[in-house]
């Protein structure tokens, strides 16, 4: 069995007539209910400690946000509010991925989805943005290296839109192998393959754009072509997914065109390289508007990573370029 993780917090993060809305994890749950909660067990999401997530954000930023709710909320910039209910909501989205953490690497848990929001992977280490408030991601991503002792971690992101803040919170930290995979030109800009790291970290970012139009084929090919030999070759302690749901074809803020089972091969396929690798995954709600092809699409993420079927293999090698790319640190087989 693996875990669902959720809290009625995220509801209480009401952001009005906005994408990332209070509708999206009921119609979720909704989803899950509908098809048995297939391999996982519901637990409830503790909230993270102030302690916990001043290893990404400094305190300033925390208080800010508190600040703001405990005021009834309000906006921080143009795509990003808050309400009186975001600063518990936030910390329980990133207590979520922690306890999911605590229950991978130190329990017998192989498996958790954290189905919270705010989401996190646009917020950088002093800046809310992009709908997000704190970094659930790597918040967890750092107390899986501070309280657990895993060495490595690798992030995995599948979110349409760069995971800026992901990136930034990691770019000179070779404990982190970050890799995304998102559509270019898009919100926030950044992303271009290019950017590979700085200092000790040089190397362990791994950008993986892609044009408008991408469909599941490029994407699949990305995760077994290129994030599965990656894994192999770090030989991570831990593998987190920044699960997105905003490529799938009828969401309305970009441009890829996946569908919901693609997202299940994906999850797959890392499910495949985890048991290999010996390891857990975790993953966390990032984006996804549509909300009828969210759920659905975490419906089959869950499957995905709990099942045993064997994910197909993409029918084509598109991803051979961005392999070409790569550092010549990782040898890639």
């Amino acid at each position: 069995m693996g875990l669902f993780v959720r809290h009625d917090s995220s509801v209480a993060h009401d952001t009005g007539a906005h994408p990332e809305n209070r509708r999206r994890t009921p119609a979720i749950e909704a989803a899950m209910e509908a098809a048995g909660w297939p391999g996982v067990e519901r637990v409830e999401a503790a909230p993270a400690t102030v302690e916990q997530i001043l290893r990404v954000h400094p305190r300033e930023h925390v208080e800010r946000i508190e600040a703001l709710s405990a005021g009834g909320g309000g906006a921080i910039d143009l795509d990003t509010v808050t309400s009186a209910g975001s600063y518990d909501a936030a910390l329980h989205a990133a207590g979520g991925a922690i306890g999911a953490v605590d229950s991978v690497l130190g329990g017998d848990e192989r498996f958790a989805f954290c189905a919270l929001r705010p989401p996190g992977h646009h917020a950088e280490t002093d800046r809310a943005m992009g709908f997000c408030l704190f970094n659930n991601v790597a918040i967890a991503a750092r107390h899986a290296l501070a309280d657990h002792g895993a060495e490595r971690v690798l992030v995995c992101d599948w979110d349409v839109h760069h995971g800026n803040g992901t990136q930034e919170v990691f770019y000179s930290d070779p404990a982190v192998l970050f890799a995304s995979i998102h559509q270019s030109p898009l919100y926030p800009g950044t992303g271009a393959a290019h950017e590979t790291g700085a200092g000790a970290g040089e190397g362990y970012t791994v950008n993986l754009p892609v044009p408008s139009g991408a469909d599941g084929e490029l994407f699949l090919s990305l995760v077994q072509t290129v994030v599965e030999p990656l894994a192999r070759s770090f030989e991570p302690g831990l593998l987190i997914v920044s699960a997105g749901y905003d490529a799938h074809a009828d969401d309305p803020l970009a441009s890829c065109t996946l569908d919901t089972g693609d997202y299940g091969e994906m999850a797959a396929s890392l499910r495949v390289v985890a048991e290999e690798l010996g390891i857990g995954v975790v993953a966390c709600l990032e984006g996804g508007y549509a909300l009828d092809a969210l759920a659905d699409s975490v419906v089959a993420t869950v499957r995905g990573f709990t099942g045993t079927a064997v994910p197909r293999r993409a029918s084509a090698d598109p991803a051979s370029a961005h392999r070409r790319r790569l550092p010549e640190r990782w040898e890639l087989s």
